[in-house]
């Protein structure tokens, strides 16, 4: 064999190795790709951040809203309608369609942090207490912020006899939003910090 078709040799097993490296690596490049960004992150990131200082329970109050308006309004209609068929159900006090809903919610997004605690919340209410701290797991995974994800654990442990679990969650949504109404539930932890 003379040396060109050595090189030939060589350069057609390069050529097989890098596809197959390719088709391997494929699938991992594909999941690899960031979620969609369903809510405004750069505007969550500043109102974190005035949370976290607020001096007062009013201003900690609003910023908290404000944090709950973005978590709300996704910038996809068809995430937004789920919601607001979610919320008239229950409005109407209908959890089982609003949960079916929100099961739908969830599946259509799956990276919406927002659909999960809104399944977490009304399994909550439904007495379904696994099922709520399973999917509020699953929020938490999405927003690790979600102070609301986060008080809504302490009450479901609260609710299964779990006090050092639910002091657990509560200490960490406090580290978010340190004005949250729940704390009252855990007198051990005294009043919210005093700032100037």
């Amino acid at each position: 064999m003379n040396r060109s078709h050595l090189n030939r040799d060589r350069f057609h097993l390069l050529g097989a190795i890098a596809l197959v490296m390719a088709l391997l690596l494929f699938p991992a490049a594909l999941r690899a790709q960031p979620a969609p960004a369903y809510v405004d992150a750069e505007r969550l990131e500043t109102l974190f951040s005035q949370l976290r200082a607020a001096p007062d329970a009013a201003t900690a109050q609003d910023l908290a809203d404000r944090i709950w308006q973005v978590w709300t309004t996704p910038n996809d209609p068809d995430i937004t309608g789920h919601l607001a068929e979610l919320t008239a159900a229950m409005g109407r006090g209908d959890y089982a369609t609003a949960l079916d809903i929100a099961k739908a919610l969830t599946e259509r997004a799956p990276d919406y942090a927002e659909g999960w605690n809104q399944r977490a919340t009304i399994e909550y209410i439904l007495g379904q207490y696994r099922a709520s701290l399973a999917d509020i797991a699953e929020t938490l995974k999405r927003e690790p912020r979600h102070f609301g994800a986060l008080a809504g654990e302490a009450l479901v442990e609260l609710k299964l006899g779990d006090r050092a679990a639910a002091l657990a969650a509560i200490k960490k949504a406090l580290d978010i939003h340190p004005f949250l109404a729940e704390r009252g539930l855990f007198p051990e932890l005294g009043p919210p910090p005093t700032r100037t």
